[in-house]
């Protein structure tokens, strides 16, 4: 049994659920996303032959860790989109257009778990509901826990890095432009990627 669920296989509605462990259930409590250690990233292809990079700056976000049930551990996460950053201020007006967010009419992305299960070991995956341009779909993320710490400041911390994929066509993120050699400028599937650190709260 891991943090954030019980472990994916098929006898796991007739198996006897593994006990807690000590240091697991210690963890239980809630946690408030570190925005200053954390990256929210993604990775688009650019012209069919390279990927672009960026960033979004500014978010809060907040974990519910429940050692003793993990499956009832849940995750919010608020995202400015105007803080998007992908080392262009041109590109980044673009993405900020309605051509793309519309920031100032939707200026915010938001997720919001519904499940999480263990997949084995320190690997997990949350599934939950993310909003873009007030389109709500489901996004599966795969995590890996780093760890648990306490800082040098006294702050109790805990680590996780992830990844999904999606096709930003299904939020209605369907601005491109064709390339005279084939293809499109802006791949339709989108990387994302997490590195996230959390502080218990006191």
């Amino acid at each position: 049994m891991g943090i954030f669920g019980r472990k994916n296989d098929t006898a796991a509605t007739t198996a006897t659920p593994a006990p807690v462990t000590p240091d697991l259930a210690a963890l239980t409590g809630d946690y408030t996303i570190d925005p200053a250690h954390s990256t929210l990233g993604f990775v688009a292809r650019h012209a069919m032959v390279t990927n672009v990079k960026g960033s979004f700056q500014e978010f809060t976000g907040s974990l519910h860790l429940d050692g003793s049930d993990p499956a009832r551990s849940t995750a919010v996460l608020d995202i400015a989109m105007d803080s998007i950053d992908t080392g262009s201020a041109d590109r980044d007006g673009h993405l900020k257009s309605a051509d793309f967010f519309r920031t100032e009419e939707f200026p915010a992305m938001t997720f919001r778990s519904t499940a999480a299960e263990s997949l084995g070991g320190d690997d997990y995956r949350v599934t939950g509901d993310l909003t873009i341009l007030g389109v709500t779909r489901p996004l599966t993320i795969d995590l890996e826990f780093n760890g648990a710490a306490k800082d040098p400041f006294g702050n109790e911390r805990v680590g996780f890095e992830g990844k999904a994929e999606i096709l930003r066509s299904d939020w209605g993120l369907t601005w491109n432009a064709a390339l005279e050699t084939g293809g499109v400028l802006v791949s339709d599937k989108i990387k994302l990627n997490f590195d996230v650190s959390a502080i218990r709260n006191a």
